[in-house]
């Protein structure tokens, strides 16, 4: 029974609650950015570039095998480097947003001034000391 009581303490850790968080927003954040680069950038390089569409790109190992009406049986054997390079953008724009996001928050952390330090009580030596005084009185 200690094993799975482990295990529950070490999911409702607040650490892992906060990976797991972060997890979910980066994946939904990875759409985020696959969808501008593919839906908003890449359409005008690719028109830039002669109506090139970079998912189209790809080295064609082998031909796709047809029957006699022309169905084909086996796909073609391609090398997709358009893909390939559709995501090497995705992932420099993404490296590029998380940069500015963790650039703004050192920013922000330098602004903070650190809270003033509390005043200094008496030290556990002159503590001893009031209360040997006080018990000297009785």
């Amino acid at each position: 029974m200690g094993f799975f009581k482990d295990f529950k303490s070490f999911l409702l850790k607040g650490d892992i609650v906060n990976l797991a968080t972060a997890v979910i927003v980066a994946g939904a954040f990875g759409k985020i950015v696959s969808s501008f680069t593919n839906d908003i950038l890449m359409p005008p390089i690719g028109l830039l570039l002669g109506n090139v569409n970079f998912s189209d790109l790809k080295i064609e190992l082998k031909d796709a095998v047809t029957d006699a009406s022309g169905e084909i049986t086996q796909a073609a054997v391609t090398i997709n480097y358009g893909n390939f390079i559709q995501f090497i953008i995705d992932f420099i724009i993404i490296g590029f947003c998380i940069f500015m996001i963790l650039k703004t928050y050192e920013r922000t952390k330098k602004k903070e001034k650190p809270a003033p330090a509390a005043p200094k009580g008496p030290t556990q030596e002159q503590l001893l000391a009031e209360i040997r005084d006080l018990l000297k009185k009785q």
